[in-house]
């Protein structure tokens, strides 16, 4: 089981080290399609504005994470990235050669003579001070990411061609930048992830979701929507935000564009105000399980276990599938079995009031492989988080999450996220509607947008 806060990259100068390393490789040619150098201009495509979607899979227990397959290249190539609106690099690994890999060599990415410079406004962009210095306007853009789980990616900057479906039909083939990771690192006693990379789908102008922005593509709008039966949707812009019924509550003014938070926000339980006051909270894709500050969880522990107490639950000490779990008179085998015995808990937010998260036992638990129930609320003070509070993959199943970035807020509503097709509203393609975005050389891109910058 991959049990990960992977989601949060710790913006912090001795967390966040940016490195000038010369990357180990030269680059042939790159292979560009034709007519790449002829790019659309920004106002050709300005009515184009629309959705991509995206298929999701994966799931809280026992893969511990919901990964996209994205194309990249041309021609194009399959990676499957972990989903994480808590940072806002994307990069995959990379063949230059690679350390820490987990994918096969011809699973890499190669880079082609695409790498992005030092003098690039993008490479100010990853890096944390206003002072950043290149040797060299022509160096290469070097980073390095640490998240919270204190694994890593060291890496390069390199621009690529990042085919894109949308709802309103049209097809793009955009020069999108990411990183290529060549020295990644992994924390604790799990194992290291199947993934190619991460998807960041965080705010910051790095970000695959504010270039596209830039290019005048999609609205600044990024949602999910991840089903407790494994699976879900991804979508960048506008079009599957549902008319009604969305609770909205804004981002924090102190919020980072890496990432994305709100509060301060009260927890109940079983509907009755408990002590906890004030929490401000991280939305956080990239994290399997919730975690609340030492203070806050020790309440939230006690409060679920003077519960328990004669019910026909017993601590199941044995079960090291997470720290606290129980077990019944006999395994159990689904939620369903196991969640009578437990009640639900809530975030009220205070600013505004009168906006809740409901969070059901199914928000908090989950059932093992050994046939325990076990609570995925978690000691973030204990792994290294400090007072960080973050809202994880466990609590966001099956909501609708939306992080509208023009207006600074962040919306869910229960949701089936089985289905795509249930949030989209009008004339949608019925081709693009099966693919959920994700094609290949079958589908081919009707124009191509560059961004040389």
């Amino acid at each position: 089981m991959d049990v990960k806060i992977k989601g949060i990259s710790l913006h912090m100068p001795l967390l966040f080290l940016l490195f000038s390393a010369i990357f180990p490789l030269s680059f042939s040619a790159a292979n560009k399609p034709r007519n790449a150098n002829k790019p659309a201009t920004q106002s050709s495509h300005n009515h184009r504005l629309s959705s991509a979607v995206f298929k999701v899979q994966g799931n809280v227990y026992p893969l511990g994470h919901y990964t996209v397959s994205l194309n990249i290249g041309y021609p194009p190539k399959l990676y499957d990235l972990d989903v994480d609106s808590g940072s806002d690099l994307t990069w995959v690994q990379c063949d230059a050669p690679c350390k820490g890999c987990t994918k096969p060599r011809d699973q890499l990415y190669k880079p082609n003579h695409n790498l992005v410079r030092c003098a690039d406004q993008l490479c100010s962009e990853v890096h944390l001070s206003t002072d950043h210095y290149c040797a060299s306007p022509d160096d290469q853009c070097d980073y390095e990411v640490e998240y919270a789980d204190h694994g890593s990616s060291l890496g390069v900057l390199v621009r690529d061609y990042i085919p894109f479906h949308f709802t309103n039909g049209s097809a793009v083939r955009p020069r999108i930048a990411f990183g290529c990771g060549y020295d990644q690192k992994y924390s604790g006693s799990t194992s290291p992830p199947s993934t190619a990379g991460v998807l960041g789908l965080g705010n910051g102008k790095a970000s695959i979701l504010s270039q596209l922005h830039s290019l005048g593509l999609i609205r600044n709008v990024v949602g999910h929507c991840l089903s407790s039966r494994g699976g879900g949707f991804l979508f960048f812009g506008y079009d599957l935000i549902p008319s009604s019924g969305i609770v909205w509550t804004p981002m924090l003014p102190s919020s980072s564009d890496k990432h994305y938070s709100s509060g301060p926000a009260d927890l109940y339980f079983n509907g009755k105000a408990t002590t906890v006051k004030g929490l401000e909270l991280i939305f956080d894709s990239g994290s399997s399980y919730t975690y609340f500050n030492s203070q806050a969880y020790q309440v939230v522990v006690d409060l679920v276990t003077n519960d328990l107490k004669g019910k026909q639950l017993k601590r199941a000490t044995e079960d090291p599938s997470l720290p606290i779990c129980w077990k019944g008179a006999k395994s159990f085998n689904s939620l369903s079995d196991a969640k009578k015995y437990f009640n639900p808990l809530a975030l009220h937010f205070t600013k505004p009031t009168n906006l809740q998260m409901y969070l059901p036992p199914e928000a908090y638990l989950i059932i093992t492989n050994h046939g325990s129930v076990c609570m995925g609320i978690l000691d973030g003070t204990e792994v290294g988080l400090e007072n960080l509070n973050i809202i994880g993959d466990i609590s966001l199943q099956d909501m609708l999450v939306i992080y509208d970035n023009e207006k600074r807020q962040i919306g869910w509503v229960s949701s089936n996220c089985g289905s795509v097709n249930s949030h989209l509203e009008g004339d949608f393609p019925h081709p693009y509607a099966t693919n959920l975005g994700l094609f290949g050389e079958r589908c081919p891109a009707s124009y191509e947008v560059t961004d040389d910058q």
